[in-house]
C-alpha cells in the first residue's frame, strides 16, 4: 500500500516532492560598499571616463579573448590624497539568461582583487557569490593567470556564471593594460597602442 496518500493527507507531501528552482533577482552590495571593500585605504573614488580609439578596442579584444555579452562598464580611480592606489571596475556580463553585476579592483602593478558580486539575477549559479570562488581572483597579475578552468576553477552547476565572469575579468584586465597601466619611465619608439584619454 502506498504511503503517499497518507503523507498528502497529513500535510507532509512536500517531503516527497523534489525542490524547485525559484528565480531570485537580488542586489547584495552597493557600488560604494564595493569600492570601500576593494580599496579600504582610499579616501575618494574619482570616476574615469574611457574613450578608446579603434586600435585600442582591437588590442583589448585580442588580449581578452572570447567574451559574453556585456551591458555596461564603469570605472573609478581609487585615491589616497594625491596617490593613485588603483582602479575599481563595475561590469555586467550575461550569465545563463540574465546579467551578473560584479566589481573588481586592479592595483597600480596590475594585480586583481577578489571580486565582489553586486547583483545576481539568475535562478542557477549563485554559488559564485561564495568567498572561496571569488577569492581565486585575488593577487592574480596578468592575463596568463586568469584562465578559466586552469587558474579559475569551475563550480558544478554554475559553469556559465563562472566562465562568463572570468571572461569579464579578463576583459577588464586587458582594458587596464591597454588604457590605464602606468607608463614606464622610458617608452620605446613605435609603441603599438597610444595612451587612452581618461577624464
Amino acid at each position: 500500500m502506498s504511503r503517499i496518500p497518507f503523507l498528502a493527507a497529513s500535510g507532509l507531501a512536500a517531503l516527497v516532492i523534489p525542490p524547485t528552482q525559484v528565480a531570485i533577482a537580488a542586489d547584495y552590495l552597493s557600488v560604494d560598499a564595493a569600492q570601500r571593500g576593494l580599496f579600504a585605504q582610499a579616501d575618494r573614488f574619482d570616476e574615469v571616463v574611457l574613450a578608446l580609439n579603434p586600435d585600442q578596442k582591437r588590442a583589448v579584444a585580442q588580449l581578452a579573448g572570447p567574451q559574453p555579452p556585456h551591458r555596461s562598464l564603469r570605472a573609478w580611480r581609487a585615491m589616497r590624497g594625491s596617490d593613485v592606489l588603483g582602479y575599481v571596475f563595475v561590469d555586467e556580463v550575461l550569465g545563463r539568461q540574465d546579467m551578473i553585476t560584479y566589481a573588481v579592483g586592479i592595483d597600480t602593478v596590475g594585480k586583481t582583487s577578489a571580486i565582489e558580486v553586486l547583483s545576481y539575477r539568475e535562478s542557477h549559479g549563485g554559488e559564485i557569490r561564495g568567498t572561496a570562488w571569488r577569492n581565486q581572483f585575488d593577487g592574480r597579475q596578468g592575463l596568463d593567470h586568469l584562465r578559466f578552468g586552469t587558474d579559475i576553477k569551475n563550480i558544478a552547476g554554475a559553469t556559465l556564471s563562472c566562465e562568463h565572469v572570468t571572461q569579464g575579468v579578463r576583459w577588464v584586465t586587458a582594458l587596464w593594460q591597454v588604457t590605464l597601466r602606468p607608463a614606464p619611465a622610458a617608452t620605446s619608439a613605435g609603441s603599438a597602442v597610444a595612451p587612452v584619454h581618461a577624464v
